[in-house]
């Protein structure tokens, strides 16, 4: 058997010049020749390379590690898309038997009795009983004159590396969504922080005008507006509440745990954007495992061209049988009861009514569809990497304008205490300082949690530290062991 799997192992390699179809090329991309927007940081050094297959440590969290380490092992969208992964393996070791002779038996025994009255040809007339014993063998392997076989195998072949880059991509897709939670809850953490002191401040505010009140210094309306103030300030404490639950209920979905019996412990944001290498433009091509995915099937689609074009060629078959047949069990096993055939089968097709013209035509369509997929993934990824660049600048340039502007509303609450003690203004330039000094520093933090978001969002444009030569080796080789494989 191994000399006759080596034979049509050779064969295919004898006939490799002779497939049709087009010869697989990726088409160009018109890639820019720099970044337009340059990130507000210093220039990384080569310690800052994100980290191959854990890019999430680039923000040194170890809390944040540990959830997604919970997602990598839990998460049930990545376990999906790895048995996906695992399904299009199998079905490319299907697509590559085609490659192989198949050899099948079909043993039987029967016992018949022949009517006496039956038609005179050589036989007696007279009823007969007889058990006839068979043992045949089927052996059938198409010659792939064309390369149709080896076509297909190259789609399967490509579809498995999409599959691959498309788990690549999914890890990606959801790894960034936990870590653009996780920042943001942190957010809300600190925001939560923000709007409890300046409960404390209002409580304390409210004190002063109550004594104040008591005393017949200031009014009823002073009063009652410190304490609107004040409620709605814990209104806001529990707004934020409500959204740091949700956020949570998002964190313990992605990492595989009941939301039910998931707590995230309180830690106010105290982080700072870090250093992502930013690469040329035209490495983004290989370092996407999305574009990687719209690549393969890009090559998909032109074996399968290749596979429609085949279709105008001749297909040969050769065909073997033989066996053993006998009417008694002891003498079937012998050279008398053997039997044998050998023949081949051309198959030219000639008038099919234009389908094999109209499938070509779809093929190559399909081909022209992948190919423009292919480059608005890449137009849209450069796209996702100049927004983050420029949302980055802008939230950079935002918070230090912002810190100052807390600064400045903290001074001018300072001055608006002063002047309402010394009688020289009303309760409500406080009130009002108040307001500013909260919606300015809840603004402060807001934006820290952005620019967090953001950077997740650009690591996540960059590829995550991916790159395509992970899949090159993700293929299925015909191998001659096949040959004696059910």
């Amino acid at each position: 058997m191994k000399w006759l799997a080596g034979a049509a192992l050779g064969a295919s390699v004898w006939l490799a010049g002779c497939a049709v179809g087009p010869k697989y090329q990726r088409p160009p991309i018109q890639a820019p020749a720099a970044w337009k927007t340059e990130g507000p940081w210093r220039e990384a050094a080569p310690k800052d390379a994100i980290p191959k297959g854990a890019w999430w440590e680039i923000f040194q969290d170890a809390e944040l590690n540990g959830y997604e380490q919970q997602l990598l092992a839990a998460n049930q969208s990545l376990a999906a898309a790895q048995s996906r992964l695992d399904q299009a393996r199998s079905l490319a070791r299907v697509t590559s038997a085609a490659l192989f002779p198949t050899l099948t038996t079909d043993p039987s025994a029967s016992r018949n009795r022949f009517s006496g009255n039956r038609p005179q040809i050589l036989a007696p007339s007279a009823a007969i009983t007889q058990t006839v014993y068979d043992i045949p063998f089927a052996l059938n392997y198409e010659v792939d004159l064309f390369g149709r076989n080896r076509k297909n195998l190259q789609a399967a072949n490509a579809n498995l590396q999409g599959t691959a880059a498309d788990l690549e991509n999914v890890q990606l897709v959801l790894t960034a969504e936990l870590a653009a939670d996780y920042f943001s809850l942190r957010e809300l953490d600190a925001e939560t922080d923000v709007v409890q002191e300046s409960v404390k401040i209002q409580q304390q505010g409210l004190a002063v005008v109550n004594h104040r009140h008591e005393g017949g210094i200031a009014s009823g309306l002073d009063l009652a507006e410190q304490q609107t103030l004040l409620d709605s300030t814990v209104t806001q404490l529990y707004l934020l509440q409500q959204q740091r639950a949700q956020f949570e209920h998002a964190i313990a979905a992605l990492a595989g745990n009941p939301a039910s019996s998931f707590n995230v412990p309180v830690a106010p944001l105290r982080a700072v954007p870090p250093p992502v290498p930013l690469g040329m433009p035209s490495d983004l091509l290989e370092r996407r495992p999305d574009i990687a995915t719209a690549e393969r099937a890009m090559a998909n689609e032109n074996a399968l061209v290749g596979v429609a074009k085949a279709a105008f060629y001749p297909q040969f078959t050769i065909a073997g049988g033989g066996g053993f047949e006998s009417t008694t069990l002891g003498s079937l096993i012998s050279a008398p009861s053997a039997f044998w055939s050998l023949g081949g089968d051309l198959l030219q097709p000639i008038f099919n009514g234009g389908r094999n013209r109209a499938n070509l035509a779809a093929t190559q369509a399909a081909y022209q569809e992948s190919v423009a997929n292919y480059r608005q993934s890449a137009l849209t990824a450069f796209q996702q990497v100049e927004d983050s660049l420029s949302g980055l600048d802008s939230l950079a340039r935002a918070a230090e304008t912002q810190n100052a502007a807390v600064a400045d509303a903290r001074r001018a609450l300072d001055i608006a205490n002063d002047r309402y003690v010394g009688g020289l203004t009303t309760f409500l330039d406080v009130i009002t300082a108040q307001t500013v000094l909260l919606t300015n520093q809840r603004l402060s933090t807001q934006l820290l949690g952005q620019q967090m978001v953001t950077s997740v969002l650009l690591v996540k444009a960059l590829g995550g530290g991916w790159d395509a030569s992970a899949i090159q080796n993700v293929q299925v080789h015909p191998a001659p062991g096949q040959i004696v494989q059910p």
